[in-house]
């Protein structure tokens, strides 16, 4: 099966079940990169990203939904898919309300995972490749620029870069945050927590 490489972030603090969960990943063509920890996985979201993200809810420090919560402030349009061995009702409500796709209880059955795995992965859009990347931190600084109301020419002059990588960082943004006019970019800025 062709996957394009598509890279998946597995979040768990059971070493077994990480491994088990990589190689059957792997098996099918994906990029896996596992973290035993939610502080862990965020570091490398605010740098790299990934195409899917899977989370255990009960971890040592902070939980699995807490982690959703922060992951859609960094990446909002990247899908997520919760897994937990103490599942209840409140526990999945809270999931989903928070930006999970689905709650998947252990213990995991290879085909069932799968199946999740793809079609959290279909809800990708092709058509926009740079929505639901994660900011740089230059982009962030130039986000915030922006909801200052500077425009590109003052932008340039407090970055001390030209007119062109600033409209660049702006077009990034842009389409990262999936908005095409700087009215959208300050609504979804706000519902993100970055304004």
């Amino acid at each position: 099966m062709k996957t394009d490489n598509q890279h998946i972030f597995f979040v768990d603090d059971e070493p077994a079940i990480c491994r088990s969960v990589s190689q059957t990943l792997r098996r099918y063509g994906y990029k896996v990169d596992c973290f035993p920890d939610a502080e862990h996985c965020l570091k490398q979201l605010q740098m790299q990203g990934c195409d899917l993200l899977i989370t255990d809810v009960k971890m040592p420090g902070m939980d699995g939904i807490e982690l959703v919560r922060r992951a859609k402030h960094i990446a909002p349009w990247l899908s997520i898919l919760v897994i937990t061995g103490y599942g209840d009702i409140p526990m999945a409500v809270r999931a989903v309300k928070t930006g999970a796709l689905e709650f998947i209880e252990k213990p995991l059955e290879k085909q069932s995972l799968l199946t999740a795995v793809r079609k959290a992965l279909k809800q990708l859009n092709p058509r926009n490749p740079l929505k639901g990347r994660s900011l740089t931190k230059k982009e962030i600084v130039v986000l915030h620029l922006i909801l200052q109301g500077r425009n590109n020419r003052e932008m340039a002059e407090v970055l001390h870069r030209s007119i062109r990588t600033v409209e660049d960082h702006r077009r990034h943004i842009m389409g990262k945050l999936d908005v095409d006019n700087v009215v959208d970019l300050v609504k979804r800025a706000t519902d993100m927590g970055l304004a």
